[in-house]
């Protein structure tokens, strides 16, 4: 697949740090990156954070839902290790894999990387009953999770560590990036940077380009802030992306 993307020029617009991972697997298709960083994570904690997270042995689940927040989780300062009993469970293999960087095993990986899979299946789970679970997620995270296990009798407390803040600094950056609709594809990997987008960009929507969305939340929050010619992988990683904008440039041109 090394020029399946055949030098298309590729808008990516995630967070500094994980748009890197990105690029170089632009490259390595054959496309041409341009890195515009809509959004920065900043780690948070105040007091009710600090008594959950000083609080973690109590807990029989932690329920990580992004790599953004395993990372806040542990570099607080005088974070409490995890019991060897407590079960672990993640969003996807991005953030098991950052679960595993810092020498825990994950015992729940959802088989489709949203949160109406992961709902479904972590009901199979055989230790759920008389749990008390902790929901690490950030200050954008969607509320499906919170209101399923609240319907299902799971107790559980929810920490925010992190907040997903708009980078106005890529602002010009952007423009020039979109100047001329030179954009063959423009990518979004949360319904935050699809806002993020519309905010720097003052609303407009480049009707030249095809926009790739990571999955379903993020493509049904662009569609409905009035983006057309959007893309959607069946597997909601960036790996899909790219085989999603290779696939559509092998029966498009």
């Amino acid at each position: 697949m090394s020029a399946a993307l055949h030098g298309k020029k590729i808008l990516i617009t995630r967070e500094k740090k994980q748009a890197r991972e990105f690029s170089e697997k632009v490259l390595q298709a054959g496309g041409i990156p341009v890195e515009v960083p809509l959004l920065k994570i900043s780690c948070m904690e105040n007091d009710s954070t600090r008594q959950l997270l000083d609080g973690v042995t109590t807990y029989n689940w932690i329920f990580f839902t992004s790599a953004n927040g395993v990372d806040c989780f542990f570099k607080r300062d005088g974070w409490k290790t995890i019991k060897d009993e407590t079960r672990i469970a993640a969003v996807g293999n991005k953030t098991a894999g950052k679960l595993e960087d810092y020498g825990y095993r994950v015992d729940f990986i959802p088989t489709t990387y949203n949160a109406e899979s992961m709902t479904n299946e972590f009901l199979e789970q055989d230790s759920l009953n008389d749990s008390r679970m902790l929901l690490v997620q950030g200050t954008k995270s969607r509320d499906i999770l919170p209101k399923w296990l609240t319907e299902q009798g799971i107790r559980f407390d929810t920490v925010v560590v992190y907040e997903s803040l708009f980078e106005y600094g890529s602002k010009q950056h952007l423009s020039r990036a979109l100047a001329g609709d030179s954009m063959d594809f423009i990518t979004f990997t949360s319904p935050s940077t699809v806002d993020a987008f519309l905010e720097m960009n003052e609303g407009r929507v480049q009707k030249g380009s095809v926009y790739v969305c990571i999955g379903t939340t993020t493509s049904d929050h662009a569609k409905e802030s009035g983006f057309e010619n959007i893309l959607r992988p069946d597997e909601f990683t960036i790996d899909g992306m790219v085989q999603c904008m290779s696939d559509y440039i092998a029966v498009k041109g």
